[in-house]
């Protein structure tokens, strides 16, 4: 039996979604944090499931040959970073394979992704730093699943900027006893130390705190200034809310400018403070290169572009399109791609401040009909009133740049049943040593007249599968093994009812009348349709 505590040989086979080990034992899917596929490893086990178990690789007994001593002092500790204990190329082959089964096991794409474009530098790449604080000052990163902070002098992801900005920070901090925030009781200054950096080695400093005023603000400036000869700006961020929210809803400048320039694919960029910009630019240019060669714009084309940020992608698109339309639901990044755009001398994209969703149903009202939709939406993927919105528009291809494989897959899907299929996938390791990844997907639209309209009878199709059922506990351990995901009945009954099946009874509803009920999370949602079509009842 398996229990917690218990040091258990075991053999990986492959990889969860954060990057732990996959071992199996008895019919139990075990997770094992640290472990590297293809090697034996003493597994001491730390939680048990109902139908997996979690635990760490305590020691190594067969080693792989893509195994490698970390060489970040905080590995293991610090939430940052999963993949440091293995080679660069396994990682790559790691996150490959992953956005390859999603696409085809949740998306049901009948695509392959062949190729995965690493980075020349796996290190020192982010261009930009959010460093939580707490009581000390421990100014640095969450430990893994947690609030809780570890200070961090140095991480090997960020610019070496970025660490001498934190350490004059934390040092004004101490030698002011400048309150910390603290998420518990609401109260306290200073919440994150930013640091946001450019190609050309200039930083951006904002403080996010609790209020509206600082104290030793003039120290503070000086002290950052001395510590960073580059410094090109001091900001001070408020966030006065009561959440763990980073970003803040105003920003004062106390020295200097507010913002940084940039330079992506022979482009000019203004970066604010709130400014989404890809945190590797050089990764990056290969990533909007693929969504480019995707594109195949000829020049005479009207593209729409959702989640357009500061309009990096839009104004790429724009220097071989007829005309492009660029939507973003954050005010100042509308404003900094208007600024790009003249800065570029790019007239034909403009850009509108809204909901992705709202905006494409108000062109297609408007009876504008993109030959080309690009899509980059945050990790939560596209809601479904989005997807249905550029179906109905009807564009030749559909480019989805997506960092997260389960919701790109589970909106390819979706994509699919309105007759857009994946035509051609490339992964982009974005972010190295971490278990996230970028990739960039071509949707074709189903060209109608080159297939064959067939007619079934369904009194002549055997249905046993169709019909067949699984149990929610049958559900919940699918997705468990497959994924690493527990999902609640809940869950379930939600994603059920939204496919149209019996739900049978309610689970856990609260019987208050205006009790809120949890929603299911897309990356459980996505999860749990694939354990549907595993099990044949969609």
């Amino acid at each position: 039996m398996v229990k917690k505590g218990r040091l258990i040989p075991l053999t990986v086979e492959g990889y969860a979604s954060d990057g732990a080990g996959i071992a199996r034992l008895d019919g139990l899917v075990i997770f094992v944090k640290g472990g590297i596929r293809g090697e034996r490893c003493a597994v001491r086990i730390d939680k048990v499931g109902r139908s997996a178990v979690w635990g760490h690789a305590e020691e190594i007994l067969s080693p792989s040959s893509a195994r490698i001593e970390p060489e970040c002092p905080y590995f293991g500790v610090c939430g940052g970073c999963q993949l440091r204990h293995m080679t660069y190329g396994e990682e790559l082959e790691l996150k490959r394979s992953r956005v390859e089964e999603a696409l085809r096991r949740i998306g049901g794409a009948d695509v392959s992704v062949p190729l995965i474009l690493g980075a020349a530098e796996p290190d020192r790449y982010r261009n930009k730093a959010q460093f939580p604080v707490s009581p000390g000052p421990q100014v640095g990163f969450y430990r893994p699943r947690s609030h809780s902070v570890i200070d961090v002098e140095d991480c090997l992801l960020q610019s070496r900027s970025a660490a001498r900005l934190r350490a004059a920070a934390a040092d004004w901090m101490k030698r002011f006893q400048i309150p910390v925030y603290q998420e518990r009781t609401g109260t306290g200054l200073v919440r994150h130390i930013y640091v946001r950096t450019n190609r050309a080695g200039q930083s951006l400093c904002c403080l996010l705190v609790n209020g509206k005023q600082l104290p030793h603000e003039a120290e503070l400036v000086a002290a950052l200034r001395s510590a960073e000869p580059h410094l090109a700006g001091v900001v001070l961020g408020i966030n006065e809310k009561r959440n763990n929210v980073i970003l803040g809803d105003s920003y004062r400048t106390l020295w200097g400018q507010d913002y940084l320039m940039d330079t992506l694919c022979g482009l000019s960029f203004k970066l604010s403070v709130p400014s989404f910009y890809q945190v590797n630019p050089a990764q990056a240019e290969v990533l909007y290169g693929q969504a480019l060669d995707f594109a195949a714009l000829t020049g005479v084309e009207t593209v729409l572009d959702l989640y357009c940020g500061i309009g990096t992608i839009s104004l790429l698109l724009a220097r071989s399109a007829g005309k492009v339309y660029g939507v973003e639901t954050v005010p100042e990044a509308v404003e900094d791609a208007e600024e790009n755009a003249a800065r570029n001398s790019i007239a034909n994209a403009e850009f509108f401040c809204a909901d992705a969703g709202e905006a494409a149903a108000r062109f297609s009202a408007q009876g504008i009909r993109p030959q080309m939709v690009c899509v980059d939406p945050p990790r939560k993927g596209l809601a479904p009133e989005v997807i249905e919105t550029v179906a109905d528009m009807s564009p030749e291809r559909v480019v989805y740049v997506s960092c997260d494989p389960g919701t790109l897959a589970r909106d390819v899907g979706r994509f699919s049943a309105l007759g857009y299929h994946a035509q051609r996938a490339v992964a982009v390791d974005m972010f190295p040593r971490t278990a996230h990844v970028e990739t960039v997907v071509l949707l074709s639209k189903l060209n109608t007249k080159q297939h064959v309209e067939v007619e079934l009878n369904l009194d002549e199709l055997d249905l046993t599968a169709a019909e067949s059922k699984a149990t929610y506990d049958e559900i919940k351990a699918y997705v468990l093994e497959k994924y690493g995901l527990k999902v609640s009945s809940l869950y379930i009954s939600q994603i059920k009812r939204k496919c149209g099946l019996d739900v049978g009874q309610n689970y856990n509803l609260s019987k208050k009348e205006d009790a809120k009920v949890p929603q299911c999370p897309p990356e459980k949602e996505a999860a749990i349709i694939e354990a549907l079509k595993h099990f044949q009842m969609i």
